[in-house]
């Protein structure tokens, strides 16, 4: 089997730091050489989201670019849709890796399988509401409901047993408009799905409450454990960030070059390194170290969870965006590539001043200015052409990325402050 690196140490008293293999992850408390990293398998399951991610923008961008008012935006419906599912995917299972070993032959078969599931739902994009129904929902729903059953019976913890039992019975619920959403196409389709990652969503965000069944909590975001979901969201969102990139230099390779398509092409790219750049500095460099800190880790962890999933539907309405610059640069621009071209950026902002509150206890102006000087610019550019659009949202972000440069010029680097502080253990 698959090796998994450093992905079995943890901390202990008195005891060595390596993990027997086998056995399950147990939170011990964490100490500054208790950073478990991913390991390769975790690595190689990012590698398959990228070309899921990079098969939802090819799938909505073929409906941006249709004649008809209402597929257009349509389309930015069918982002959340399917996205969601599939982030719901890598999010359960990122928390799988952090409660077990992932050195655990039954947790590595669980990501594999899991993995091939996200490779089966992607290949079924381009139909994904007008036929193929199947192969989006039923591996969907047969990951999300089977892989709680056989977590009871691995876990020797009474509080996760109970967690996944709730889990178990809340997918089976939403796998009821999952599967009623087969038979039909087009708009009922989109509804009985949205319905039912909403129902996801939603019970998980209250702990799958089910009655008679207790509520104790048993959280991924234990003391042992931060660093390696901070790194795992981290890593979440480089292969965002990965998959634009992917997705620019596929649609330019495959247009007629001239200088409108590969101004396009630089002024997509660059924005992308901006996107990397406010997140990177000073979020990013010390995510990990915060919510370690953090007096309240479960509460922060949830909250960087929402907001990475925040900027990765930023990102993917980025490189839907984008993708219409590259191949319609001087084109009239179309309400519906407005919304994705400048949209995209806004989402991705508010996700970043998720992340802030958490990092820093402290709601950023700059990140407020930026939405902002969106949204003011929106009405102007509406009546210009994509590639002007696209450089618009650009400046902004460089505005943006300026001013952190100039704020943080001449002091030292920002320590993590999070809302509450847990005393550093020894």
């Amino acid at each position: 089997m698959i090796e998994g690196g450093t992905g079995g140490r943890r901390a202990g008293r008195g005891r060595p730091n390596q993990e027997p293999p086998g056995q399950e992850v147990v939170s011990t408390g964490s100490t500054a050489g208790d950073k478990r990293r991913a390991n390769f398998l975790e690595l190689f399951f990012d590698l398959v989201l990228v070309f899921a991610l990079s098969g939802v923008v090819s799938r909505v961008v073929s409906d941006l670019s249709a004649d008809t008012f209402a597929r257009q935006w349509a389309a930015l419906l069918y982002i959340l849709v399917l996205v969601l599912p599939m982030m719901w995917l890598w999010t359960t299972t990122s928390h799988i890796t952090s409660r077990f070993d992932p050195r655990r032959p039954a947790v590595q078969v669980m990501v594999l399988l899991t993995a091939f599931g996200v490779v089966f739902m992607a290949s079924s994009l381009p139909y994904a509401f007008v036929g193929r129904g199947w192969a989006f929902a039923v591996p969907y729903v047969a990951l999300q409901v089977g892989r709680p059953l056989v977590l009871i019976g691995l876990s020797r913890d009474r509080a996760q047993r109970v967690l996944y039992a709730r889990s178990a019975i809340w997918f089976t619920v939403s796998a009821v408009p999952w599967l009623a959403g087969i038979p039909v196409q087009g708009g009922a389709r989109v509804g009985l799905w949205a319905l039912a990652i909403t129902i996801d969503l939603v019970s998980a965000r209250f702990s799958w409450p089910v009655p008679g069944l207790s509520r104790q909590s048993d959280s991924a975001w234990e003391p042992s454990k931060t660093h390696h979901l901070a790194d795992r969201y981290e890593q979440l969102l480089l292969i965002a960030l990965g998959e634009s990139v992917l997705s620019l230099g596929i649609t330019y390779t495959d247009t007629p070059v001239s200088l409108a398509t590969t101004l396009a092409l630089v002024v997509g790219f660059v924005t992308t390194v901006l996107l990397w750049r406010i997140y990177y500095y000073r979020v990013g460099q010390v995510l990990p170290e915060a919510v370690d800190l953090a007096g309240d880790q479960v509460r922060a962890g949830q909250t960087v969870g929402r907001a990475h999933v925040l900027m990765v539907l930023g990102i993917v309405l980025v490189a839907a965006g984008y993708e219409i610059v590259v191949t319609n640069p001087v084109d009239h621009v179309r309400p519906a590539w407005l919304a994705a071209a400048l949209g995209g950026p806004v989402v991705y902002i508010v996700g970043r001043i998720g992340l802030e509150r958490v990092v820093f206890n402290r709601l950023s102006r700059r990140r407020l200015i930026g939405i902002a000087a969106l949204a003011a610019v929106a009405l102007p550019l509406a009546f210009t052409t994509p590639l002007i659009v696209a450089t618009g949202a650009l400046a902004v972000l460089l505005g943006m990325a300026l001013a952190d440069a100039r704020q943080a010029r001449g002091r030292p680097p920002e320590a993590p402050s999070p809302a509450t502080t847990r005393p550093k253990r020894t």
